[in-house]
């Protein structure tokens, strides 16, 4: 199946009921998956939406509503869709929104990259907010994700973003749906219209500077428990390694080929891949720089996701960095060439960044 028309799916199966979104390459395939395949379940609503910005906003309305709710786009139409979802962390309502990264800055072009990563995980809008980030790198990881990407937004009643790009839009793997959850949403969050008992206020409009102090204490305390609980990643090949790469996503299948061909050369080489990119696995990371020394990033972009790497190794690790940004994949030979070129076989040292 085709990777974003399985988003598309997995999201119908995890319970999703309401899509607002606005077409955009390279993820045009799941609003038109969703365009059909809404019509089959009760209670399915799809909206192409005049902009990305009305899109968001008919988003957070429908989870005000109780629905699962979702959108989806690509770079530019993410950028419009941020003061929604600032909006949705200040309301504290679940949704769930999907970027299928491209070229950029500005409008870039059609070609898959990971230049969004800062946008993804610093929230991207005003605000002291946080997004829960998750990256894909297979399309079994696509139908899966997005499932416990609906969870994870209810159990904490906030956004959360699937981060994958062009290529895994467009990429065709079998895939199998695993059996979604229940859903646990309490009614007590659902806005169901007048009736009686106490009136539901949803706002994000706190006129008051030590109510809006309070408000956001309140999500600094949530974040800093999804930060605690919440965090994943992938060791791949790292028991006998001398070097470690680091990298996500799109970048980090490519990681997996170089690291055969390093192999194949005489170079242990192994990879630590962060599956949430917010909350990165700094502590997850940070034990690996006890046992190893050396590390070298590698994004698809100039070096975004570097920074949490030395944030979280605070300067106890060698770090080395390949990008490639602006939309060109990287082949494995490129990288393991790369590979062999910084790392200093005779001495066992990367070159610094």
């Amino acid at each position: 199946m085709q990777g974003n028309k399985i988003i598309g799916e997995a999201a119908v199966l995890a319970g999703c009921r309401f899509y607002a979104g606005y077409p955009i390459t390279p993820q045009n395939e799941i609003p038109e998956y969703m365009s059909e395949r809404l019509r089959t379940v009760e209670g399915g609503v799809f909206i192409q939406s005049e902009s990305e910005i009305a899109a968001i906003h008919m988003v957070a309305g429908a989870s005000a509503a109780g629905a699962r709710s979702m959108t989806s786009s690509s770079s530019p139409g993410i950028s419009l869709k941020q003061e929604g979802i600032s909006s949705l962390a200040a309301c504290q309502l679940p949704a769930v929104i999907v970027n299928m990264m491209r070229g950029g800055p500005g409008l870039g072009n059609i070609s898959p990259a990971q230049g969004d990563y800062f946008q993804a995980t610093r929230g991207g809008g005003h605000g002291d907010y946080r997004t829960i980030v998750l990256g894909p790198a297979t399309a079994q990881e696509l139908a899966d994700f997005t499932m416990d990407a609906f969870d994870l937004a209810d159990q904490y009643r906030t956004p959360v973003m699937i981060l994958a790009d062009g290529m895994m839009g467009q990429m065709m793997e079998p895939v199998i749906f695993k059996e979604p959850k229940p859903r646990v949403y309490s009614d007590s969050y659902m806005m169901r219209g007048a009736g009686k008992g106490k009136s539901k206020i949803i706002r994000g409009l706190i006129l008051d500077p030590l109510d809006m102090e309070e408000h956001n204490w309140t999500l600094e305390r949530k974040y800093r428990v999804i930060a605690k609980k919440e965090t994943r990643h992938e060791l791949y090949r790292t028991e006998d390694a001398e070097l470690i790469l680091v990298a996500y996503g799109t970048a980090a299948r490519i990681a997996k080929g170089a690291i055969k061909r390093l192999r194949e050369a005489g170079l242990k080489a192994g990879l630590f891949r962060p599956i949430t990119l917010w909350p990165f696995p700094e502590n997850e990371l940070r034990d690996l720089a006890k046992v190893f020394e050396n590390f070298l990033v590698f994004e698809m972009s100039t070096g975004q996701m570097l920074e949490d790497v030395r944030l979280a190794l605070q300067g106890y690790a060698r770090i080395g960095f390949h990008g490639r940004p602006g939309g060109v994949v990287p082949t494995p030979v490129e990288l393991a060439n790369v590979v062999m070129r910084q790392y200093d076989r005779k001495q066992g040292i990367i070159e610094h960044y």
